[in-house]
């Protein structure tokens, strides 16, 4: 299926952020596109073919006649304060999230949290099946919503229903804490397809749905209480040929070159994370700490540039981050500038696509080092960008996308003497070594981009 090809059937996507969010201006409510993997991949086929988007927003409801508004049906769904705080600050995000990510110490498991995410779950289930028709696939996304797709089955048994689980699905023994385990699987294993990003989360939901529930894995078929469910590992891909045609742009390449001579000959590491406890930018801060303490030959000639994205400064943990991260940034400033030369630059702010190619062209070394992630669309992004194929990506171990990129520099991100050798590893790795790996990572990227990611989905659901 043609990435301009209609859809054979109507897509009903159902998600806690959506494309789209409306914000006033003079007085006036008017749509604005907002910025995301999932959106770049599914946006065209909702444009093209039609369908319906649920997701939360503020205020609520249908709003046909807001300036912005796409080609397609767009279904709000406001939630009250009390809502986000313990559906999306609560269940979702201290307890799913960092259960996920291995992160147990950090895990709060309240009931009435859970009872708010299940209000939630069942208000979302509702709209979808107010908006889906007989024929529709419903497309449930991410663990906000996993408990969606338990309601939309148990209202309408032959309802086409899809899934997408977009951060790690972790192992039994990770998974078996969760108060509600068994939930969560027979919600999922409610659907016809659910998709994971790599084989491990395919792998360790496979060995959960055994345990907990008394499943029947056979090939990528898991037999539930009769009912089938089709399960993938279909790592989700960027729309590399927009990256290559904005890092060959004029104004990014002035740009570019602006940076580029403010370094004044310095080779330029790079790191760009949202605020987020789970991407390892303090221990990735400690690592090139090591590095300048140990290799003072490289004092001057190195230079970091970590961009970090706000996210939740209303979660006291996230302040608290920041906060350790600023202190860590001072001390090594503090320790080893001069008067020509600071070796860290603290970008905290949001950056656009397009003033993130920049960065992206500019970097000598990339530094994706997340102690643990789902996939990671920074370092493909990076890889995309370098249009004169050099470049090195230093990858963690622990992130989903080292299955596909296996070229990329592999790094413990806990280990800071491993940290330390791998950057003085990519500081001195030969042009041809840079080309030859980047070239492959390259074909990988274009080969299982996003379009690819989006039609092997459609081809799935033509089958459910």
């Amino acid at each position: 299926m043609g990435a301009s090809e209609p859809a054979p059937f109507r897509l009903v996507i159902v998600s806690n952020r959506g494309p789209y969010h409306l914000t006033e201006v003079n007085g006036e409510m008017k749509y604005e596109k907002t910025i995301g993997g999932l959106a770049t991949a599914i946006l065209p086929v909702l444009e093209n073919s039609g369908g319906v988007w649920i997701s939360g927003g503020n205020p609520g409801g249908r709003h046909p006649n807001a300036p912005g508004r796409p080609p397609f049906d767009l279904h709000l769904i406001e939630l009250t304060d009390e809502q986000v705080r313990g559906f999306y600050h609560g269940l979702s995000n201290s307890a799913l999230w960092p259960l996920c990510h291995y992160f147990l110490g950090r895990v709060n498991y309240d009931w009435s949290e859970w009872q708010t995410y299940e209000q939630v779950n069942r208000r979302f289930a509702q709209v979808a099946l107010e908006d889906a028709h007989a024929n529709d696939v419903i497309w449930v996304h991410d663990y906000h919503l996993a408990r969606a797709p338990y309601y939309i089955r148990a209202e309408r048994p032959n309802a086409r229903l899809a899934f997408f689980w977009h951060i790690p699905f972790p192992a039994p023994e990770i998974f078996r804490t969760l108060p509600w385990r068994r939930k969560f699987l027979a919600s999922l294993l409610a659907c016809n397809l659910v998709g994971f990003h790599i084989p491990e989360y395919v792998k360790n939901f496979k060995e959960v749905a055994v345990e907990l529930l008394g499943a029947e894995v056979k090939g990528d078929l898991v037999y539930c209480n009769g009912h089938a469910t089709q399960v993938a590992a279909l790592p989700i891909g960027i729309d590399d040929a927009a990256i290559d045609r904005q890092a060959r742009q004029p104004r990014v390449e002035r740009r570019m070159e602006r940076l580029r001579e403010s370094l004044r000959g310095q080779t330029l590491i790079l790191g760009v994370e949202r605020m987020d406890y789970t991407k390892g930018i303090l221990e990735r801060l400690r690592g090139m700490e090591h590095l300048l303490k140990t290799k003072p030959e490289i004092h001057g000639k190195v230079t970091l540039i970590q961009i970090v994205t706000p996210s939740r400064e209303g979660v006291a943990a996230y302040r608290e981050k920041k906060r350790e991260i600023d202190e860590i940034v001072g001390r090594i400033n503090g320790r080893f500038s001069n008067d020509l030369w600071t070796p860290i630059h603290y970008l905290y702010r949001a950056f656009t696509p397009s003033r993130l190619v920049v960065y992206y062209r500019a970097a000598d070394i990339a530094l994706v080092t997340p102690l643990r992630d789902g996939l990671n669309l920074i370092a493909k992004e990076y890889v995309a960008a370098r249009i004169h194929q050099d470049g090195v990506l230093i990858l963690s171990e622990f992130a989903g996308v080292t299955c596909q990129l296996p070229e990329a520099l592999s790094v413990n991100p806990y280990d800071i003497e491993d940290m330390a050798a791998v950057i003085e590893q990519a500081l001195v790795m030969p042009k041809e070594e840079q080309r030859r790996r980047i070239q492959a990572m390259q074909a990988r990227i274009k080969a299982e981009n996003v379009t690819w990611w989006m039609n092997a989905f459609l081809d799935k659901m033509a089958n459910l």
